[in-house]
């Protein structure tokens, strides 16, 4: 493998005497430093925004002004559905007034009486589907009529057509419901969450405050009874889908081009088992067609494509040590690797069934960079449609004819073109067809600032690995100085944070190091894009690993001359914040200061899906929970310590930050916290000065806790 060291000597600088330094200002009021706006899109994708709805009034005669979302129909030219008032739930959900629109007489019909969540058209966008309540509806445009498809829906205890909160969250979807490649069924979730314990929150507000309660399973606890309907839309009838029951998931569904065929993903509790049953809509009998096991566990994603010959499909998996792409066929006969690789793939950006292509990108030539490439079905020849250590996010239109491509690196920002694919022969080439944008107004605006390029490293750890790392040197280097080294650091199973695109270094971190800090990111044992090994080594014991990795790394960066190794501080946010309390813990030797902010302080508080995945139930696995939780190492701090909480963190509860407390208090520890009302996961906000309260608390902080002679304020 090339060697990725580089060389530490540093060239000498430009002189940024006339340049200006980086505020908070700039960061959380002004927005100077927002990305060019940029329209790259094909038409199909932008059709929604040709939609006049100037000057709309309801039924009633009031004002409707601009909606909040339009959502159009290919099929369905004469309609639309326009959300007002738009509501926001959990991370990927949100619920607002829906109305039909009428484009031709620009009627307008209002669809629910109650905020309503994920409308859609059908296929042939004559009926609608949307959420109301915790109940199914169906809206039939020509006649109006609206069918409930379900009527026991009721909150925190049953849901249809939407997903609980635990598998919103950690399957990555909200919307429970798909129709069927035709529209003639509706396939959707019932989630029986009965059983499941509550979660409550106290919203704090000028009386008596509210107590807001839903239905979270912690680690070991029970989950929600799940079942497929599939529902046949003319008939009004509806039938089960048959699997095996038990303490299982059901992490898809997928409609196969068949427009009677639906497949059901089933995963057991443990989630290193997973099938594909092929599901019959009328009779709700079904087949397995693939099946797939791992010492570990299954990563769950959306690559999944089933053909339009309904005899086929393409995945991913990192069943062989890397994350590759498969072609298999509904019998099993066929089971076809096409690519591979020593490197993962990041993605399917298309299949171009009609001429045996698959259109992917994959991390490489370095697990931080991305390129495009093309395969065929065979697997006998691969094409790089992208080269050099870059980013480069694709858009491709449907006919694989055009794609745009964002390209970046870690210290410039993005350049959009419109590529040509052109194809001669069965011989792939691309050509430009224009650049789009040069992210001219930002460039303009960063030579305006003392701005310092960040630099790739491979640290070596205690255990023979070498870690991704870069590092940001202050902006008026000098070598013979000593300076203070703030680690920024996410960390967790099959993330990425060392990755060679532009926003990768915030201007934050840009504008700490203006001041003289040295900022570093290491990518520690678990984290992705190097293969299955690599990220599932710490399976059974979350923050080991992990933690002795950024220890490593510590000690290795004290060792070089510029750097003052009594001054080395960690920050992290969510799984972050994890590590930067296990940083000022376990690593107190090493580590002077610390910011969690919104931090999993103990996995039992966690979330069991996400948990459960990588460490099993704490019944089975109670070493694994307690010896890697800060909370139980509070003893061992020796230096500074900061924790940042929202009280309206449904994702990562507040009890975190307030048992790592308790545990403070216990071992007469100092420390310092902040916690923000009402505040979710995110902590942020504009309009009441949440964002710059947040980032000025952590900035004065780290002055006066970090700062060292060669740092200022």
């Amino acid at each position: 493998m090339r060697k990725l060291f580089l060389v530490l000597t540093i060239a000498p600088l430009f002189t940024f005497a006339q340049q200006k330094q980086i505020t908070l200002d700039d960061l959380y009021k002004r927005g100077t430093f927002r990305a060019d706006p940029v329209s790259a899109r094909f038409e199909s994708q932008a059709s929604a925004a040709t939609i006049d709805t100037k000057g709309l009034k309801d039924q009633a005669g009031t004002d409707l002004s601009r909606p909040d979302r339009v959502i159009s129909s290919d099929k369905n030219s004469g309609f639309a559905l326009l959300s007002y008032n738009t509501e926001s739930i959990y991370r990927r959900s949100s619920k607002a007034f829906l109305y039909l629109y009428n484009v031709n007489n620009k009627a307008v019909t209002k669809l629910a009486t109650e905020k309503a969540l994920h409308p859609s058209f059908s296929p042939d966008g004559n009926k609608v589907a949307f959420i109301e309540s915790n109940n199914l509806y169906i809206y039939d445009v020509a006649t109006s009529k609206k069918t409930a498809v379900t009527t026991d829906g009721k909150w925190n205890f049953v849901i249809n057509g939407n997903c609980d909160w635990v598998y919103e969250e950690e399957f990555g979807f909200s919307q429970a419901y798909q129709w069927s490649e035709n529209g003639t069924y509706l396939a959707y979730y019932r989630f029986d969450e009965s059983a499941v314990k509550e979660y409550n929150m106290t919203v704090y507000d000028d009386g008596h405050n509210a107590d807001y309660r839903f239905k979270y399973p912690k680690a070991g606890d029970a989950n929600s009874t799940v079942d497929i309907f599939v529902y046949d839309v003319k008939a009004a009838t509806k039938i089960k889908a048959q699997y095996e029951q038990g303490d299982i998931y059901i992490p898809r569904i997928k409609w196969t081009k068949n427009d009677s065929k639906l497949v059901v993903f089933w995963l057991n509790r443990h989630q290193n088992n997973l099938k594909l049953l092929l599901t019959d809509a009328v009779t709700g009998a079904s087949q397995p067609i693939y099946e797939e096991t791992n010492q570990y566990y299954v990563d769950i994603n959306d690559d999944w494509q089933f053909l339009e010959d309904g005899k086929h499909f393409i995945y991913t998996s990192e069943k062989e040590g890397y994350t590759q792409i498969y072609l298999n066929s509904f019998d099993g006969k066929v089971k076809t690797k096409i690519t591979k690789d020593n490197y993962d793939v990041a993605s399917i950006n298309g299949v171009d069934e009609k001429n045996k292509r698959i259109y992917y990108t994959a991390a490489y030539p370095r697990p931080m960079d991305r390129n495009f490439f093309v395969a065929d079905f065979a697997g006998k020849k691969v094409t790089p449609l992208t080269t050099g250590e870059f980013t480069h996010r694709i858009t491709l239109n449907k006919d694989f004819t055009q794609f745009y491509d964002f390209k970046s690196d870690i210290n410039t920002p993005q350049v959009v073109t419109l590529n040509n694919i052109v194809t001669k022969k069965n011989n792939i080439t691309v050509t430009v067809e224009k650049v789009v944008s040069s992210s001219e107004k930002l460039n303009t605006i960063i030579d305006q600032y003392a701005i310092s390029k960040a630099e790739f490293l491979r640290i070596p750890n205690s255990k023979g690995d070498t870690l991704n790392s870069w590092i940001l040197r202050p902006t008026k280097f000098d070598a013979s100085k000593q300076y203070p080294v703030l680690f920024c650091n996410y960390g967790g199973p099959g993330s990425q944070n060392v990755a060679n695109r532009f926003g990768t270094v915030s201007f934050w971190h840009q504008m700490l190091a203006e001041r003289g800090f040295i900022i570093v990111c290491v990518d520690n044992t678990g984290t992705g894009y190097r293969g299955e090994e690599f990220k599932k080594k710490t399976y059974l014991q979350l923050g080991k690993y992990e933690i002795e990795d950024q220890i490593d790394a510590a000690k290795w960066l004290g060792k070089l001359p510029y750097v003052d190794k009594t001054k080395i501080g960690h920050w992290g946010w969510s799984y972050g914040g994890f590590m930067s309390s296990l940083a000022i813990t376990k690593g107190a030797d090493v580590f002077s200061a610390a910011i969690a902010v919104a931090p999993v302080t103990n996995w039992r508080y966690y979330d069991n899906i996400y948990t459960e995945r990588y460490m099993r139930t704490p019944q089975e696995n109670a070493d694994g929970y307690d010896k890697n939780s800060p909370i139980n190492f509070t003893n061992l701090i020796k230096g500074k310590y900061l924790i940042i909480h929202g009280t309206g963190d449904d994702n990562v509860h507040f009890q975190n930050a307030t048992q790592m407390v308790t545990a403070l208090v216990k071992n007469n520890v100092d420390f310092e916290s902040a916690y923000y009302p009402n505040k979710n996961h995110g902590i942020g906000g504009s309009a009441d000065n949440t964002s710059y309260h947040l980032w000025s608390k952590m900035t004065n902080w780290l002055y006066k806790n970090l700062g060292n002679k060669n740092t200022t304020e």
